[in-house]
């Protein structure tokens, strides 16, 4: 099967054909037709410090897609051959004190899809079935191959209580922009972005956000007498991974707010811890998805009118991959999508 690959240590993917993935007997063998270009992916393609830690070439790379089964393992019984599904990325152990628990986000041992294992920039992909997830009739096929980072976006936007509240999200990248349409869809009063890109700006003011701001030409604060905010932000999002971002939405928040925190910074952070003890401040740190609360949540949510569709910009056949990860990487693109249907 033809397969993107990060085939050698160093910068580059390669297009190249790979063995079909064996399917054990609770795995279940997903035809790909859709996958979306994550920031993870392109961290592995530059072959930066990060992917240089986590990665073991020869893999072949990436989570995001939607698919239908082709064949399943002899102990599956709740998934058959046509049916479209897209796949949760994180593997988890299934033994440890949370994976029992039910609690299987909080796993120390998980293996991310298309980082530690071959993953989905393919035209087969293999999961075990726990990892699956059915997609109900009539979806987008573009909104189903980006369930992965909607789940982020989800699970970063209702951490903490947004109905009637004033939400800060900080960085307008595809899962920025997903979240912004969230925390609106579930009643938030106003949602203030926070993006240095305008092109980013618009995308986010077409999401739903009430005001888009440039956070070098505007301070956080400066909005508060435009939209009413008395105290300060109710509820933040933290999208980035920029320092400078984090740090002012510690300042522009009310008391006893709560921060979600999905941006990884690409180094460490000091943060003033007076002014969180002060503020009585709630800082939670989101990696992934619930699974599978996370799921329904985002499949409701769409079956009630939840529109993500705008922050979806880019179409290209897989064999363009490179100019995919171009547009990806330019900053002038939403969400990118390869298809692989050709």
């Amino acid at each position: 099967m033809r397969a993107l690959v990060k085939s050698a240590a160093g910068p580059g993917l390669e297009l190249r054909d790979v063995p079909r993935p064996v399917v054990g007997i609770n795995d279940v063998l997903v035809r790909v037709q859709r996958t979306g270009i994550c920031g993870t992916d392109l961290h592995i393609d530059a072959w930066d410090a990060w992917a240089q830690r986590a990665v073991t070439p020869p893999l072949v790379v990436g989570h995001e897609f939607v698919g239908t089964i082709e064949e399943v393992g002899s102990n599956v019984a709740d998934f058959a051959p046509g049916e479209l599904v897209s796949g949760e990325g994180h593997v988890v152990c299934g033994r440890c004190r949370h994976c029992l628990a039910g609690r299987r986000e909080l796993c120390a041992h998980t293996i991310g899809l298309g980082v530690g294992r071959d993953g989905a920039f393919a035209e087969l992909v293999v999961l075990p079935m726990t990892n699956v997830w059915h997609h109900w009739p009539g979806i987008d096929l573009d909104v189903a191959a980006v369930f992965d980072p909607l789940g982020n976006a989800v699970h970063s936007a209702l951490a903490f209580a947004v109905l009637g509240e004033d939400v800060l999200v900080s960085g307008a990248g595809p899962t920025g922009l997903m979240a912004t349409a969230v925390v609106r869809h579930a009643g938030a009063r106003h949602v203030v972005v926070s993006e240095p890109n305008p092109f980013r700006r618009d995308l986010a003011v077409r999401m739903g956000a009430t005001l888009a701001i440039d956070p070098a030409r505007r301070r956080l604060t400066d909005v508060f007498a435009e939209l009413e905010i008395v105290e300060g932000f109710d509820v933040a999002l933290e999208m980035s991974g920029s320092a400078v971002a984090l740090r002012e939405a510690l300042g522009a928040m009310a008391h006893g707010g709560g921060i979600a925190i999905l941006g990884l910074p690409a180094e460490e952070i000091s943060l003033d811890v007076s002014e969180i003890v002060r503020k009585m401040l709630t800082l939670r740190g989101i990696y992934g998805r619930e699974m599978y609360e996370t799921w329904y949540k985002m499949t409701v949510m769409l079956r009630s009118g939840l529109v993500i569709a705008p922050a979806i910009t880019h179409r290209f056949p897989f064999t363009e991959y490179e100019a995919a990860f171009a547009v990806a990487r330019s900053g002038h693109a939403g969400k990118v999508i390869l298809d692989w249907t050709e």
